[in-house]
């Protein structure tokens, strides 16, 4: 089934006599600036994967760092408490 534009141009003026046109261009601009948020926050999220990837990595490896002193001191411990 295809809309030739007659089809389109009466479909559109029912619309606009439903709704109203001040009505259509609010929802024009806020559709439109949903769409442009949407995009923004894609675009942050592909720019901020590589960072938290390091993040994830630095903060592994600091646990990794600091189990080894807890582990460390525990077993200090153990030997001053046993002599």
């Amino acid at each position: 089934m295809k809309f030739g534009i007659w089809e389109l141009l009466v479909v559109l003026l029912i619309v606009a006599l439903l709704f109203g046109t001040k009505k259509l261009r609010t929802i024009g601009s806020d559709l439109g600036s949903a769409i442009k948020g949407f995009r923004g926050a894609m675009q942050d999220d592909d720019d901020e994967e590589p960072a938290s990837r390091e993040r994830e990595k630095d903060s592994q490896q600091q646990g990794n760092v600091i189990e080894g002193e807890v582990h460390e001191k525990q077993t200090s411990s153990q030997h001053d408490s046993a002599s």
